[in-house]
């Protein structure tokens, strides 16, 4: 008798920016992702969500068979609240850790909707005309690896005159007075936000080739050195 496949619960959280997102993946399909806005950081609501959203797919942490969690970069405190509730999850419930690149995240939201040989740079924002960026294929190939760039008029230019790249993202914003007169450089009309969505999508592969984190030394890459402000 052939042994029936299990199937495979994998939660996912998002909040690397002023987004709270929570996704539930049975196997590659999605049951649930919900999102919470907020002009501050959302992610203080993050445990409220994932019970609710566990709840109305009728499962149990004990159902999980792996946390997933996007690593940054982005904000320092809801990259720091989403990777400790993930790692609490995963030492309460003996189940593996799964990172996610935001960025790679962001990317596999939009590449599907474009042509196959277009560039993809989410950006995320930064201080003044600086961002958190990196460039795709329409594959997820990493074609510049994720980096702080401040944004000028030659940013990209070599990149600009080969190919199309399509700009998303919080950060994508402020580049486009600089950048967006290039025919070659192509913005989202609609704002953008990371999901935990993807972030499972992505998980799901890292699962079956068994891609797991080191509870007790992985950390959110941050990419800089959180510095906090000085009371005046």
């Amino acid at each position: 008798m052939v042994e029936e496949q299990k199937d495979i619960y994998i939660l996912s959280i998002e909040t690397s920016q002023k987004v709270c997102s929570v996704a539930i993946h049975k196997n590659q399909e999605l049951l649930i992702n919900t999102t919470l806005f907020s002009d501050k950081s959302a992610s203080g609501q993050l445990v409220p969500i994932i019970e609710q959203s566990l709840l109305n797919c009728q499962l149990k942490t004990n159902n999980l068979n792996a946390i997933a969690v996007a690593k940054g970069p982005g904000s320092y405190t809801g990259l720091r609240i989403a990777v400790s509730t993930a790692k609490g999850l995963c030492l309460a419930i003996d189940t593996p850790l799964i990172a996610i690149d935001t960025l790679k995240a962001m990317a596999k939201q939009v590449v599907e909707y474009f042509p196959k040989e277009y560039l993809f740079c989410p950006m995320l924002d930064a201080r003044r005309m600086e961002v958190y960026c990196s460039i795709f294929d329409s594959e997820l190939n990493i074609v510049l690896d994720t980096n702080a760039k401040i944004i000028e008029e030659h940013t990209f230019a070599e990149l600009l005159t080969e190919k199309t790249v399509v700009f998303f993202g919080d950060g994508a914003e402020k580049s486009k007075a600089i950048l967006g007169k290039n025919t070659n450089a192509v913005y989202l009309k609609s704002k953008f936000f990371p999901s935990a969505s993807t972030v499972g999508d992505l998980a799901f592969c890292k699962y079956e080739k068994g891609e797991f984190e080191n509870l007790v030394t992985f950390e959110p890459y941050y990419l800089k050195e959180f510095v906090g402000k000085m009371k005046s």
